[in-house]
């Protein structure tokens, strides 16, 4: 059976939503992947009473703990006393660990605080994790319900000390997983094409979506049977799967234009160089990716990018033929296999005459051919929210688009058939 584990993430930062708890994501992704079952997880405030009571409520259910944060030096870190008073013991100061800080402030030619040696604080009985990313070490103290591990909260140190020292011990046997990517598609329909496949003996689905994109994550009793749930839903997806594991839809473009040889440059509007940034995050993008050209008033469609005056004057920024204009622009003027290009409607106020959502990409190349996509994206309730979860959705839009063109499914799939619903947020 799995070793039952429960998250307890420590900081008033983490409640305030000053700070998003991404430690608690990454510890259910690992713990998860090394077969260890995460059954809750929790925020709980810097405050020492609190903080006690979670961990004895937690170990009631689970057969361990893990928290991370308050293992800092100032007076708002509380993990230390919250654990001693949990267990029921004291507070020693650890030699090795203060003779540590000492060296390390020493090497820095920085004077030591005295607040920092509370990070050699150590409850009784408790193990110490070695930190080889910082300076406080993590903790682990054996209760008579279960374990509790105290790790820092930042995250590389987090992330470091459970690699080396916690994973081993919690982790059982490794769950048969698959990750399949889709993009373009709204999560309600992927799961109703995938129906089959959740319906199927020994087999659990999971879906996460984001803006433009649902990642959908494959659990099976056995390799075997992971295999055969797989492959009918790679068959299901069909031309909305774009990658599976960790792959990003920049990185299968980038690799389908280096097959090629080919390149692309951008032109984008609304997006305002997200399309580019989008297309320099991966090392060596440079070999594909030509440049950019942020034309965000209407007047720079024409004088940098080419696009027609009357057009423009006929119909506004906004429309088809001014993104077909626009791509096949770029790609003249900087000399791209491929010209890559957005414009619509970010936000918050219509613009001639357009709802917001209204978006237009473009794919044009050297041979004259351009191919257009208007999806008429959705529009959340709050207004910044909204613009910007359409400019990403418009992002995921024009890679897709252009993916679609490098593999020739513009001719035979020109938008997933059975992706019909524009009504859900995406």
């Amino acid at each position: 059976m799995a070793v039952r584990v429960e998250l307890l993430t420590v900081g008033d930062e983490l409640l305030r939503g000053d700070t998003a708890n991404g430690n608690a994501t990454w510890l259910g992704r690992r713990l998860t992947e090394a077969g260890a079952e995460v059954t809750r997880s929790a925020v709980v405030p810097d405050d020492l009473e609190v903080i006690s009571g979670a961990v004895h409520d937690a170990l009631t259910r689970a057969d361990a703990v893990i928290m991370t944060g308050g293992l800092g030096p100032t007076s708002d870190d509380m993990t230390r006393e919250a654990i001693a008073l949990a267990a029921g013991v004291t507070l020693h100061r650890d030699p090795d660990v203060e003779r540590n800080l000492r060296e390390r402030a020493a090497a820095r030619r920085v004077p030591l605080r005295p607040d920092a040696l509370r990070m050699a604080d150590v409850p009784g009985g408790a193990t110490l994790l070695p930190n080889p990313a910082g300076s406080a070490p993590g903790l682990r103290l054996a209760l008579p319900d279960g374990v509790v591990y105290a790790l820092p909260g930042v995250p590389s140190e987090m992330r470091a000390i459970t690699e080396e020292s916690i994973l081993a011990e919690l982790g059982g046997e490794t769950v048969s997983a698959a990750v399949l990517r889709t993009a373009t598609v709204w999560e309600s329909v992927v799961a109703d094409r995938l129906a089959p496949v959740e319906a199927m003996a020994g087999v659990k689905l999971a879906y996460y979506a984001s803006a433009g994109e649902v990642r959908v994550r494959i659990e099976a009793e056995g390799t075997d049977r992971l295999a055969e749930a797989e492959a009918a839903a790679r068959d299901l997806l069909g031309s909305a799967l774009y990658g599976d594991g960790e792959v990003t839809l920049d990185r299968v473009v980038h690799g389908l234009l280096a097959e090629r040889g080919a390149t692309v440059a951008v032109a984008e509007s609304l997006t305002g160089g997200l399309l580019g940034a989008e297309l320099t995050a991966m090392p060596g993008s440079s070999a594909t990716f030509a440049g950019g050209v942020i034309a965000y008033a209407t007047p720079l469609k024409h004088s940098l990018l080419g696009v027609p005056e009357d057009l423009l004057a006929a119909h506004g920024a906004v429309h088809p033929e001014v993104a077909a204009a626009m791509a096949r622009g770029v790609r003249e003027r900087l000399g791209a296999s491929y010209g890559l290009a957005v414009t619509g409607v970010a936000g918050p106020e219509p613009q001639d005459g357009h709802p917001v959502g209204t978006v237009h990409v473009a794919v044009a190349d050297s041979g004259g051919d351009v191919w257009t996509r208007s999806p008429g994206l959705p529009v959340a309730a709050d207004g910044a929210r909204a613009r910007a979860g359409i400019r990403q959705m418009t992002a995921v839009h024009a890679l897709d688009l252009l993916r679609r063109v490098l593999l020739d499914l513009q001719a035979t799939d020109p938008w997933p058939g059975w992706a019909e619903d524009r009504e859900e947020p995406g």
